[in-house]
């Protein structure tokens, strides 16, 4: 009898194994917007779910992504999309997204990364270490940084005297001001030149080599980033060394340039999103700078231009393109 019952209460509990199965909640799938005005450069889409990789969200398997790009008031429809398909975080690319992520919510969490605005100051963070609300990620408000191209431009051509500097009268504002400063300390003299839109340049770099600038110094910006390879074609063709902070200006055929790893930026960025996912409140994390910084040159610019490069700048270049 004790064996026949033992026999019943196991079938009972074998019967039930299946219903309790399918009781258990099916694993959540989190939803991640991802916004700027031009698409992601694959190598730091990766950088980015790297980031997300260390925190266990891989796309596919626990995780979405909702990749969205525009320009202008098209940015701020999509952000406006993105709350809307209820996703956990807005990855925000740039000021402008940053802008359009604030505008179209105070609730979800926006990851930014932004190179070109102080965060306290433009109202996206009370402050850097509480940021406060909804906004944190990595920002880089370094205007002084126009001084050390100057200084590497000086190194590779010492009488330098003249350069062009080509940005935004408004979000280079900071930066055309910084680099002003440290051209005077330098005894070289700073021409503006404003840049709107892609088809500014070659206006512009026409007016350098008409004003006999020795070289050209291009302040960091999304419209720089996204159009380097077409700048990188332009100094190339106009013969005008020419200096930016991405190294993938380097890459498209302009001499140098100096400024943080947006492949690491992009990285961190990705980190944080994956703590967000994890629980952690944007307001309370603190707003980063980038860590890294690299100097990339491109030896076959250098000598098409008829320039030798210091064994200075070479010896602390992280990027020699020959």
């Amino acid at each position: 009898m004790r064996l026949i019952g033992l026999a019943v209460v196991l079938a009972v509990v074998l019967g039930l194994v299946p219903l309790v199965a399918l009781a258990q909640p099916a694993p959540r799938i989190y939803r991640i917007g991802v916004l700027g005005p031009t698409p992601v450069v694959p190598s730091n889409d990766e950088a980015f779910k790297q980031g997300l990789a260390q925190f266990g969200y891989t796309e596919g398997q626990n995780l979405v992504i909702e990749y969205r790009h525009a320009e202008g008031s098209r940015l701020s429809e999509y952000a406006g999309d993105l709350v809307r398909l209820n996703v956990d975080v807005i990855y925000a690319r740039g000021p402008a997204a940053v802008r359009a992520a604030r505008d179209a919510t105070h609730t979800v969490p926006v990851v930014a990364i932004d190179l070109e605005s102080d965060p306290v100051a433009v109202g996206f963070a009370r402050g850097l270490a509480q940021p406060g609300g909804n906004i944190t990620g990595v920002f880089l408000d370094l205007p002084e940084l126009g001084g050390k191209q100057l200084q590497l431009l000086k190194e590779i051509i010492p009488r330098l005297s003249q350069v062009v500097v080509l940005g935004d009268p408004i979000l280079n504002a900071s930066q055309f001001r910084a680099t002003e400063s440290a051209a005077h300390a330098l005894a070289i003299d700073i021409q503006r030149r404003e840049v709107k839109s892609a088809n500014d340049f070659s206006k512009a770099l026409d007016a350098a080599r008409e004003s006999r600038a020795r070289a050209v110094l291009i302040l960091s910006s999304p419209l720089v980033y996204s159009q380097r390879a077409k700048i990188g074609a332009l100094v190339i063709e106009k013969r005008i060394p020419a200096v930016s902070m991405f190294t993938e200006f380097v890459e498209a055929g302009g001499l140098m340039a100096y400024g943080p790893s947006i492949r690491e930026a992009s990285q961190r960025c990705g980190a944080y999103v994956g703590r967000i996912l994890q629980g952690a409140k944007p307001g309370e994390m603190p707003i980063e700078r980038p860590q890294t910084f690299e100097l990339a040159v491109n030896l076959k610019t250098a000598k098409a231009l008829g320039l030798t490069i210091p064994p200075s700048v070479l010896g602390r270049a992280d990027q020699v393109i020959e």
